[in-house]
Formats: structure tokens, sequence, C-alpha cells
């Protein structure tokens, strides 16, 4: 049975987060990229019209640290790794709809915090000002998302900044776009793609994150997605212990994923 969502949908807004109404497959059921927050009235409007509606917030003004524990995968292990458990306590934190964890934080002011597919094996990093987060009392089939606590949502810690920072070295992408088109040096970024076929996807630590530029620039320029996913299988091939056939298809999905949401939200 749903929760009555248009009431915590007015609740978020009253508390200056962007609403963003979502169907069941986690797609967008409006057009929100650059555009003002929906009003009140406006979101009573929508879930009249779409009384099932699940509900997203813009990480305009936060970023989340996304989990996930879905098909096998665990991302708590990269996390417990880290050996900082303290980075990720005190702060506002959710449950989601497949036992994972979001993890929210404000952007600090003074440090560009960017979007990072791959941030960890199994973890992303969710931050652009035009994606989004599902949030709770929303459901996927009979499984809800759900708050943990009732904590303010703080600002990361220094050596959580810090990493965050590292990983933002290892790949650039072109304007926060969210394909995940990259560049580096003079080369131009079609030249770079072109190359990572042959060369493969770099250092461990690095591969995720590398793969998910690869898939976003080749999708970004109009590739068949079918196409680009054994391009990616192929760069793969190339690359000093390669990631699991898994990984890159999970990446691989979830790049087209976005690709299909950003030229849907244009």
């Amino acid at each position: 049975m749903h929760p009555n969502l248009v009431n915590y949908a007015l609740n978020y807004a009253e508390h200056g987060f962007s609403v963003i109404p979502i169907g069941s497959s986690k797609k967008p059921l409006i057009k929100f990229a650059d555009r003002a927050p929906l009003t009140s009235a406006e979101i009573r409007e929508i879930w009249q019209k779409y009384p099932t509606a699940n509900i997203a917030l813009k990480t305009d003004k936060f970023f989340v640290i996304d989990v996930d524990r879905h098909g096998g995968e665990d991302g708590m292990e990269s996390i417990k790794a880290l050996n900082h458990d303290e980075w990720f306590k005190d702060t506002l934190t959710e449950r989601t709809a497949h036992n994972g964890f979001h993890f929210f934080f404000t952007k600090p002011s003074k440090v560009k915090i960017q979007q990072n597919i791959g941030f960890l094996p199994s973890v992303d990093l969710k931050a652009h000002e035009n994606n989004y987060v599902v949030v709770a009392p929303s459901m996927l089939g009979d499984k809800q998302y759900k708050w943990l606590n009732s904590e303010p949502m703080r600002e990361p810690p220094q050596g959580l900044i810090n990493l965050i920072l590292e990983k933002q070295k290892e790949f650039k992408p072109i304007d926060d776009d969210l394909s995940g088109a990259y560049t580096s040096g003079e080369k131009s970024a079609t030249a770079q793609l072109f190359e990572k076929i042959v060369d493969g996807l770099g250092k461990t630590g690095g591969r995720n994150n590398a793969l998910a530029s690869f898939m976003g620039g080749l999708l970004f320029r109009g590739v068949d997605p079918n196409k680009a996913y054994q391009l990616a299988v192929i760069a793969n091939d190339h690359t000093d212990s390669k990631l699991s056939d898994n990984e890159v298809f999970k990446t691989c999905e979830s790049m087209v994923d976005k690709e299909m949401r950003r030229r849907s939200i244009e």
C-alpha cells in the first residue's frame, strides 16, 4: 500500500528541497533540469495526476554517497574497507528499497564536489545539480525506502573530502556532464575514446570511473548503446586486472540509463 506521498512531497518542498516526481522505474515524470523547484501548487497538481508517484530530491545543494547492495554486490564492503566509519555517522541516512544506503552530506562552499559513478566498487557519488536521489517513503514494488535517523545533513568531514578530491583527479568530467565524457591534456576527448579501446581502463581503483566515462563519452556522441557496450567489453579486456563481467554490465547499464535521462530532460 503506497503512503500518501503528496504530503511527504509537500513537506520536503517546505524544507527547501527541489522535489521531483518519479515513476516506478525511477524515471522522472517531468522535465526538471535547470528549472526552478516545484511549488506547492505544482506538487499537488502532479500528485493528483500521478497519485502513486515516488519522490526524489535534486542533488543541487547536497550530495549522496549511494551504496548499492543489490544483485550480489555489496558496496558496504567498500565503505568498511576505508576504515573510517566515523565519516558516515551523525548525518542524514536512509535505507534504500534494495537494502542499500544513502548517506547525505551538504555541499561544502569552498570545494567543488563532482559526480562520480563508480566512486568505489558498488558505491556511487551523486552530486550533479541535475541529478536526483529517491527518498523515503517511496516504494519499489513492495519494498520501501526508510529514513534510519533524523540527523541533519552535515558537511563532509575533511578525510572524506580528501578522498573525493583524490578520486576526482583520476578522471575529470567535462562541465560535470551526466554523460561522463572526459578530457585531459591536448588530445581531444574523441581521440582518447579510441585510444582507450586499445589501452584499457587504467589502474586498479580508477577502472569503474574510467569505464563510466568511456561509456558515457560514446553514448554522448550518439554511438548505439549495444555497440558501445561491446566496445566497453573490448576496452576492459585490454585492462590489467580487468573488471568482472558483472561490473562492466552494471556500469554500462547505469550509463545508458543516465544518457536516456539526460536526453529526456533537455
